[in-house]
C-alpha cells in the first residue's frame, strides 16, 4: 500500500556534496517520521538522520554539522543534503519511514530500495 522511492546515490570525492531524496507514495494517511539509515561494510546499520512531521530532526553524531535533512510535506518527500563528505560516509543508504496508511490504525515501518554512496579520497 505504501512505497518509498529513493534517489540514486553515486560516487563523490571527499569534501564533496550529494543530495538524496525519498518520496513516499500510496495509501498514506499520515507520515510520522522519515529519514535515512546506512550500512557500511563491517558496520551495523545506523540511523543517519530523521525528521518528524513536527519538524524535529535527529542526526547521528558522525554526520552532525555536515548533513541536513529537510522535507516537502506536500510531496511526501524528504531530502538529505550531505556536505563535506568523508570516506567513512561510504555506505548503502536506506530511506525509512514510519507511516500510517489509510487501511490501518497502527503505523508501520517502510524501507526504500537502498542506494550506494561511495566517497573516494
Amino acid at each position: 500500500q505504501v512505497q518509498l522511492v529513493g534517489s540514486e546515490g553515486g560516487l563523490v570525492q571527499a569534501g564533496g556534496s550529494l543530495r538524496l531524496s525519498c518520496a513516499a507514495s500510496g495509501s498514506i494517511f499520515s507520515i510520522n517520521a522519515m529519514g535515512w539509515y546506512r550500512q557500511a561494510p563491517g558496520k551495523q546499520r545506523e540511523l543517519v538522520a530523521r525528521i518528524t512531521t513536527g519538524g524535529s530532526t535527529y542526526y547521528a553524531d558522525s554526520v552532525k554539522g555536515r548533513f541536513t535533512i529537510s522535507r516537502d510535506n506536500a510531496k511526501n518527500t524528504v531530502y538529505l543534503q550531505m556536505n563535506s563528505l568523508k570516506t567513512e560516509d561510504t555506505a548503502v543508504y536506506y530511506c525509512h519511514a514510519n507511516i500510517r496508511d489509510r487501511g490501518n490504525l497502527r503505523s508501520f515501518d517502510y524501507w526504500g530500495q537502498g542506494t550506494q554512496v561511495t566517497v573516494s579520497s
